[in-house]
């Protein structure tokens, strides 16, 4: 990591050279949410100025542009994630959207009252939502596969969730609240030797994990831009030619029909026949600009040096008295939760906030999971690339503060 150099790389994220509350803003938010690039900001920017034009549907030169750049944005995210073809790219809203889409499809034609969905105990409630709509109406069942206590999935207990009556296996990648890594591997293998199909949340996975849906053999892989460092309100969900084959369309509208009439239509293909109504070009251009950002720097440089920074805020925060961690797996990501004896997250997190570091508090909507380990709600902290080893210092030295306030 001798060439990966932390501070030449914040030169490229103007957000954080900005100050709060008169202190210099240290951004510890990435799990909900990831400071934008320049070049990000910049390729948006340029959509509107030079080329603003609504796609696929416009003879003349802007739209041609636009339509060019649209396409070859669906093309640079199924590289990223080693798709077979940028046709198994639906472009969404985001994560939620993509799992919604993915729950109506099968609701509406290949589940029966009766039959059941697995999930795990540390879904997002994006992962829950949906199932839990579409079990209402369609009396289905769900079964929830439990978190052992150091924050890892309990293989066993989700293998023996499985049976004849068992349609789609839903799971996340990466816990949003335990930093926990799935083994997403070994889940997929075993959901195939029932014939089930797998479905991921790769909301918190996709910036921080090298992903193949090749290689995992993976039905349904669903992911967000605002996490990975792209813009907000875009993300996508990648899905096996066949099933968005046999899926009805989730909405209906412009530029995903073949033929109209008030008697008949006719869809077009896939993915525009998932893509209704005018699109989120910008978004798009912004998402595939910040996925080639990140291979720019190099994905193994930035994954080695965020493992080491996990590594060292865990170390340094397991020496503080009165904090207690919540997840601790083998394999996680750079992130943290935990309570404060005695402080409510939320006041803890206004005192952090008056020292200019940004970090969530509440139940994470993951309350599920909260259930599980006995907590209303938890302190997190989250890292990205750009985040320095002083900063991490910072943040320690902050809770002298809270011990101070609480009298600890």
């Amino acid at each position: 990591m001798s060439d990966f150099n932390v501070y030449e790389v914040r030169k490229d994220f103007p957000g954080l050279a900005q100050q709060v509350h008169g202190q210099p803003l240290i951004y510890f938010d990435n799990a909900a949410t990831a400071q934008k690039p320049q070049c990000v900001i910049d390729e948006v920017s340029n959509y509107y100025q030079k080329y603003t034009s609504n796609i696929n549907r416009g003879a003349h030169y802007l739209s041609d542009i636009a339509t060019q750049k649209y396409c070859e944005a669906r093309s640079t995210i199924a590289r990223f994630i080693n798709a077979s073809d940028a046709s198994n790219i639906v472009f969404t809203r985001g994560t939620t959207e993509a799992i919604n889409l993915v729950a109506h499809s099968l609701g509406r034609c290949h589940l029966s009252p009766g039959d059941e969905i697995i999930l795990t105990e540390m879904e997002h409630h994006a992962n829950i939502v949906p199932w839990y709509l579409i079990a209402k109406d369609y009396q289905l069942k769900l079964r929830v596969a439990p978190v052992l206590d150091n924050g890892e999935l309990d293989i066993i207990s989700f293998k023996k969730l499985f049976s004849s009556r068992t349609k789609l296996a839903a799971f996340t990648h990466v816990s949003n609240t335990l930093g926990t890594i799935n083994p997403v591997s070994d889940l997929i293998a075993i959901a195939k030797s029932f014939g089930v199909p797998t479905l991921i949340d790769g909301a918190q996975a996709l910036h921080h994990v090298p992903i193949d849906v090749k290689a995992l053999e993976v039905d349904f892989y669903a992911f967000s831009s605002h996490k990975a460092y792209g813009p907000s309100g875009i993300g996508a969900l990648y899905a096996l030619k066949h099933w968005l084959e046999s899926f009805p369309p989730y909405q209906g509208g412009g530029d995903m029909i073949a033929q109209l009439s008030f008697e008949n239509i006719s869809f077009a293909q896939s993915p525009k026949k998932f893509e209704a109504g005018t699109p989120n070009i910008e978004g798009a251009l912004g998402f595939a600009r910040a996925l080639t950002y990140l291979e720019s720097i190099g994905l193994a440089k930035i994954y080695a040096y965020e493992h080491e920074l996990s590594r060292y805020m865990h170390e340094q925060i397991a020496k503080l008295k009165h904090v207690k961690l919540i997840g601790q797996a083998h394999h996680k990501v750079s992130l943290i939760s935990f309570t404060i004896e005695g402080v409510h997250p939320h006041d803890a997190s206004s005192i952090f906030d008056r020292q200019g570091i940004a970090i969530r508090a509440g139940h994470l909507c993951t309350q599920p999971i909260m259930k599980r380990f006995g907590v209303s709600a938890l302190s997190r902290a989250s890292l990205a690339f750009y985040n320095t080893h002083e900063e991490v210092d910072q943040f320690i030295a902050a809770f002298e503060q809270i011990f101070k306030v609480f009298k600890l």
